[in-house]
């Protein structure tokens, strides 16, 4: 880890090649939350079903609430590579706004549980943007990770391996973030729950480098997501110039709790806002008021999956939407709808005055023959405007792993592939493309209970799990 200095003020988060301490002027822990979302527990979606948590309540002032006490400096330290002029070497790519939290498993017996595990959406979202990023695009990776005065060294070495551009915040007042995740009841259903306060990320978290990165990840209640990507815009503009300042690509990962049908107005309030929705298919049905299973096998339903994206799109005004639905076993779907674009005379933008017609119109009128005359030219030839329409998508992409046995743990495949989705679509590959990275990108998240082990395969490149991850994609594209 890098030496810390000191700095007296703090305004924005401070970009530096250094490590650095700030004082912090706000409360330690965030409140502002309008809306009852459990956002930020990793999803194990990709390779099998998985849950989110219940929301937490907010935490009532105490009587010391007019007087808090004053938190001692928290300690920023932010990875970055550079070059040896000094300049920052590679751009940012890819940004979650997922937290992070340390995990304790327990198994169904007779596994052994698992304790202090890497977890939390904003751990395995990394993850899946780091595995298409061996050094040095490693650093185009921009995570948060919150540590508290329990944080183990272990897990600072391990994310240090990584190589991103991770920004540790160091507070010695607080306990990091943790979760229990287990099965209960007689169905032994995916269950989780928050063993310490969560620590949940604002825009304002952000420093100017993580700002300007080409894509976010956000998971989060669909009013949330309106105010993260108004905040993330304003203050990007903010450490940009207009010259160099592009928009974002925003992928919006759902929270389950408020996948409702009370919900559904917010969410396609939302579409228009964001470049992917990717819920998964029980937050999709959940949309629906639906189970989004097949009643006879109780399987995953992809003919429900596929209804409930049709009707979500044809709610929408002729624009270009996508939905990339993580459905387990089954794969992921892609639903695009044709958008269109009008062609425009490039000589000039004058709206062209309006035609009236005189006097109304009778049961024998010839509709064409009076419209085509409003349209005609000076040489007599009816004028019309080009519209080019993309015919959308409509699309199934298997899982990478056929074999049952592949899959021994898929907490965090879900913000693993999205992770992969997003790094792709900002290197500018195409819907289709950045799927099947993202889908490769799970493939290593749930092979084993954590994360991937990384290393060097027998020609000296990187390898996670002893594969490499482009030879793997090679293979898997050669499926498709």
């Amino acid at each position: 880890m890098a030496d810390v200095a000191e700095t007296p003020e703090i305004g924005l988060p401070i970009d530096s090649k250094e490590a650095v301490v700030v004082e912090e002027e706000k409360d330690i822990e965030q409140t502002k939350s309008e809306d009852a979302d459990a956002d930020e527990h990793k999803n194990g979606d990709v390779g099998a079903s998985g849950t989110e948590p219940a929301p937490e309540p907010e935490a009532k002032p105490g009587p010391e609430a007019d007087n808090p006490p004053k938190h001692p400096p928290l300690a920023i330290i932010e990875g970055k590579v550079s070059d040896s002029s000094g300049e920052e070497a590679v751009p940012i790519d890819f940004v979650t706004m997922g937290m992070f939290i340390i995990d304790d498993i327990d198994f169904i017996p007779p596994t052994p549980p698992v304790k202090d595990i890497l977890g939390g959406a904003g751990t395995y979202s990394a993850l899946g943007a780091r595995l298409f990023s061996p050094p040095p695009k490693s650093a185009s990776v921009g995570w948060i990770v919150d540590q508290g005065s329990d944080f183990p060294p272990s897990l600072s070495t391990l994310i240090d391996s990584w190589s991103t551009s991770a920004l540790f915040r160091h507070d010695g007042l607080r306990l990091t973030t943790r979760g229990w995740n287990g099965y209960e009841g007689t169905t032994e259903k995916r269950a989780f729950r928050y063993l310490t306060p969560k620590k949940r990320l604002t825009a304002q978290d952000l420093t100017p480098s993580l700002l300007k990165s080409r894509s976010f990840h956000l998971i989060c209640s669909p009013n949330r997501c309106r105010d993260l990507v108004s905040e993330i815009t304003s203050l990007r503009k903010k450490v940009m110039a207009p010259e160099t300042y592009t928009k974002p690509i925003f992928i919006w990962e759902p929270v389950p709790d408020l996948c409702t049908p009370d919900e559904l107005l917010n969410c396609t309030n939302c579409l228009p806002l964001v470049d992917i929705c990717s819920p998964n298919h029980a937050e999709l049905a959940g949309f629906m008021g639906d189970s989004g299973l097949d009643p006879e096998t109780g399987e995953i339903s992809t003919i429900a999956v596929e209804r409930a994206c049709e009707q979500l799109l044809a709610s929408m005004p002729l624009q270009s939407f996508s939905l990339v639905i993580r459905a387990g076993e089954k794969g992921c779907y892609i639903a695009k709808n044709g958008g269109r674009k009008r062609g425009r005379d490039p000589k000039t933008t004058k709206r062209r005055k309006k035609d009236y017609v005189r006097g109304g119109l009778q049961p024998d009128t010839d509709m064409e023959a009076l419209f085509a005359g409003l349209l005609q030219d000076a040489d007599g030839i009816v004028a019309r405007e080009e519209i080019e329409v993309d015919p959308g998508v409509e699309k199934w992409v298997p899982a990478y792993h056929t074999d049952p046995s592949k899959v021994v743990d898929p907490t965090g495949g879900g913000n693993t592939f999205l992770g992969g989705l997003g790094v792709a679509l900002a290197r500018g590959e195409s819907l289709e493309d950045a799927v099947a990275c993202a889908t490769v990108a799970a493939s290593f998240a749930i092979e084993q209970v954590g994360v991937p082990t990384i290393g060097r395969d027998a020609e000296g490149r990187e390898a996670w799990n002893g594969h490499n991850v482009e030879d793997r994609l090679r293979e898997f594209r050669k499926r498709l």
